[in-house]
This record gives C-alpha cells, sequence and structure tokens, in this order.
C-alpha cells in the first residue's frame, strides 16, 4: 500500500489531519471509498456531502466524492454549508448518511471530515474500521451518480416555521470568518432580529480571531460590541457552525453547561419529566436545576458520538449538552448539535423577558475553572494513567466517585474532574466549588494523588 495513509488522523469521533501532510486528497480518495462501501453494505444508496469554508475544501470534497462514486454509490453535494446543515440534509432528503469536510475550530491547515452513516453517528471502532478497510483495499466498485443540491432554504424554512420571537430582538453574532457566517445573519434577520455583523465574511485564513468560542480571548469582541452598541445578547460560533457562545450586554461569558440551564427549563415546561443530558464536564448544579424543573438528569461520557446515541437510546430524552458547547434537541428537531439552531432556541426565550441579560446571569452559577489540559510524553499515556488511577486512588472526604469517563470526585462543595482526551495525548481537568477556598482544597487532593505519577508539571 502507498504511504500516504496515516493512522494518527483516525481519531475518536473524526477524521483530521494536516491538509498536505497526513491529509491528501489522495487520503480523501480512499476514505471516499471505504465510505462508498460501507453504505452499499448498509443498502444506503447516497451519501449526502458538504464542505466548511476552508480553503482545501474544494480539493478534499471532490476527491471525497470521487471515491464515493467508484463504489457505486451516489453522490448528493450541498456544497459550502455549516455542519448542522449537512446533517439537516441527510434527514431532508432521506438518506440520513453524509459526511462533512471540516476541519471545525482547528488552524486554517487543518481538515478532516465528519461522518454519519444510516443515522449512526461513526466514531471510535467503526473509524478504526474505516481505516482497516482502506488497508485491505476492500472496496466495492460501481459507477455512482453525482448532482448537487441547495439545502439553505429548507434549513431556514424549518427553523422560521417553528421558532418565533415574542419580540424584535437586537444581537451581535460573530462567525470568526467561519461558515456559519454566509446562514447565521440570514436565519436570524429572518427571525426577526437586528444583527450586528462580527466577521461574518467566510475566509479560511481566519484573519481576526480563531473561530472557537470555548475560549474567552475569542469572544472580546462580541464583548466590546455589546457595549459600544444597542445590541441585547452576543452570539458566537466556531467554524463549523456545531457550537455556540452567548454573551450578556454586561460582558459576562455564559458557558454552554449554564445555556443547558435555560434550555432545560424550557423544554421541561412543555414535557415534564423529561431526562436531560449532560456529559462529565458541566457544572454539577445542573442536576439539582434539572430536578427543581421536574425533569431527570442524566450524566454522560463526553463527545457528541455518546450524546447522539443516549438521545436514541431513550425516548424520554429530549435535551443533551456538552461544557464544549455542542447541545442537542430532539424536542422540536432532530437531536444533533447545531450552534444556529441553539442559537435561535435561546432567543426564543430571551425574547420573552425585557431584560435577557438579568435572566442569564441569574442562573445558578459556581466558582470554576475552564478546561485544564496535562500534556503527556506519548500517545495512549494519558488512558493508562487514568485506568491506573481510576482502580487505586482515594480522594479524602470524596461523596461520589463517577468513573464512565475518567474519574469525577464529588465534594459536598464542589468537584474535580480528570479524563483522558480521546483526541491528543492530554488529560483534560476541571474543577468547581462553592467559594475559591473548596476549590483550592479539592485541587490540593487532586495535586496529591496526581503529582506522584506525572512528571510534567500540573495546570493547577
Amino acid at each position: 500500500m502507498k504511504n500516504t495513509l496515516s493512522k494518527e488522523i483516525f481519531k475518536a469521533y473524526d477524521i483530521r489531519g494536516i491538509v498536505g501532510k497526513t491529509l491528501t486528497t489522495e487520503t480523501a480518495r480512499l476514505i471516499g471509498q471505504a465510505l462508498g462501501t460501507v453504505a452499499r453494505e448498509k443498502k444506503v444508496k447516497a451519501l449526502v456531502i458538504g464542505r466548511d469554508g476552508r480553503l482545501s475544501g474544494p480539493d478534499l470534497s471532490h476527491a471525497l466524492a470521487e471515491g464515493i462514486r467508484a463504489t457505486g454509490t451516489d453522490v448528493v453535494d450541498v456544497g459550502r454549508v455549516a455542519t448542522p446543515m449537512l446533517y439537516f440534509a441527510a434527514h431532508e432528503l432521506g438518506t440520513y448518511s453524509g459526511v462533512m469536510v471540516t476541519g471545525s475550530h482547528n488552524p486554517p491547515d487543518y481538515n478532516g471530515f465528519k461522518m454519519v452513516m444510516a443515522g449512526d453517528t461513526l466514531s471510535g471502532d467503526a473509524i478504526e474500521a474505516l481505516y482497516q478497510r482502506i488497508v485491505a483495499r476492500d472496496f466495492e466498485t460501481g459507477e455512482g451518480q453525482y448532482r448537487t443540491h441547495d439545502i439553505s432554504e429548507a434549513y431556514f424554512e424549518r427553523i422560521t416555521g417553528d421558532i418565533k420571537l415574542e419580540r424584535p430582538m437586537s444581537i451581535v453574532v460573530d462567525c470568526g470568518n467561519g461558515v456559519p457566517g454566509a446562514f447565521a445573519p440570514i436565519l436570524y434577520r429572518r427571525l426577526g432580529c437586528r444583527v450586528r455583523e462580527l466577521f461574518c465574511d467566510v475566509d479560511g485564513h481566519f484573519p481576526n480571531h480563531h473561530p472557537d468560542p470555548a475560549k474567552p480571548e475569542n469572544l472580546q469582541d462580541v464583548i466590546q460590541a455589546l457595549e459600544k452598541t444597542d445590541a441585547e445578547v452576543g452570539l458566537a460560533f466556531d467554524g463549523d457552525g456545531d457550537r455556540l457562545g452567548v454573551v450578556t450586554k454586561d460582558g459576562n461569558i455564559i458557558w454552554p453547561d449554564r445555556q443547558l440551564m435555560l434550555f432545560a427549563a424550557d423544554v421541561l415546561e412543555r414535557n415534564p419529566k423529561a431526562r436531560i443530558i449532560y456529559d462529565v464536564k458541566c457544572t454539577r448544579l445542573l442536576a439539582d436545576w434539572i430536578r427543581e424543573n421536574n425533569g431527570t438528569p442524566e450524566i454522560s461520557r463526553t463527545g457528541h458520538s455518546f450524546m447522539k446515541a443516549a438521545l436514541k437510546a431513550h425516548d424520554d430524552a429530549l435535551l443533551a449538552g456538552e461544557m464544549s458547547g455542542h447541545v442537542f434537541f430532539k424536542e422540536r428537531w432532530y437531536g444533533f448539535d447545531d450552534g444556529m439552531y441553539a442559537g435561535a432556541r435561546l432567543l426564543e426565550v430571551l425574547s420573552r423577558v425585557d431584560d435577557p441579560s438579568a435572566l442569564l446571569n441569574a442562573l445558578p452559577n459556581a466558582v470554576s475553572t475552564p478546561e485544564l489540559n496535562l500534556k503527556m510524553a506519548h500517545e495512549g499515556e494519558n488512558h493508562a494513567l487514568i485506568e491506573k488511577l481510576q482502580a487505586t486512588a482515594s480522594f479524602t472526604d470524596a461523596r461520589d466517585v463517577i468513573t464512565i469517563d475518567g474519574l469525577r470526585v464529588e465534594y459536598a462543595d464542589g468537584f474535580g474532574l480528570m479524563r483522558a482526551s480521546n483526541t491528543t495525548p492530554v488529560i483534560v481537568l476541571r474543577f468547581e466549588a462553592d467559594d475559591q477556598a473548596a476549590l483550592e482544597r479539592i485541587q490540593d487532593d487532586f495535586r496529591r494523588v496526581l503529582a506522584p505519577e506525572v512528571d510534567a508539571p500540573l495546570p493547577f
């Protein structure tokens, strides 16, 4: 086999690499052949493909389509869209299968593929199987058809037909030059908003700031625009539009676990007792909030594929969310993560009050750290260490130790988390407490457990 295939690009949740180095058009074609073959095995006649605004998108997308068609599977190309619009197209066109060419929030020289097949998001073993299939050159052959399709109007109509604002709102929208810039301002204007656009021209160089609303430095332009204009709230998106950042008029960042509180209260008003799912990185205040709003909280592993699987597995699960900003609505929507749709649902709730910032700022809050990363020297070392500590570590005054994804240690007045990242050789840590003193005590407990096991300095 050719040495162009790099195993390291086949990640836990997607395929992702550096364009021209670990990810080439030849690799994209091979991935297309593997996916087209899986489609035929699953009796899927057509794959929908789309791409974000990255400069390498057209070439990779073309090669991917060639590979898919070479297996006898048809291609429906929806062109340059946000990732959730690709998912929407797969539903709308009845294939429930598609491939998005996207580098999400990675640097400009990255790109990759997010994949859904017969309604299931490909992850873990399914992605590993694609790699093995390519190594073995185990491909079907045939001549698939190719056609293009514009999904944007159907997407806008589906959302504006369902979501109604109580009053017009004035908002800031920052797309960081990612692909949502081509769609988010149109959507929110159609919902009746006055939109002040920041970096909504799609530019794969990302000349202004990185399209990642999980990092406070990327929200500073939104904060300034809210300060200087009459806008009531700020929305920011990642590079491919599946994550949402929210900023209040007074410059407070409402992190995704607190956004989830607002969404949960809204969904539970119409659907009492519904199950609300959140990942291990989210605030511990969520569980009580969900119960107080007559819902059933459920904690889950981190990862969009796990969230989607959990939503599908439980009929009573209507909403899920991750600390990273992925929010999944099954009530009134399709159960996939869509930052632009989440923004519309947020505006629907906020339009019912005169002071949106007061509503957002009043959501329960605690003293917490952002995600902290402890870099390990080698691939796999992070998983080995977490497995060891799951078996051996003991924590002072811990009320509960949750091991579904790393170690989430619950205390009377806070929690600490350490888990192995599935995408890079790091251990992800997060801490939360009722006050600063409790936060420091919990961090000390984690230091005691972690420090003897690692050579690197701890990030807390």
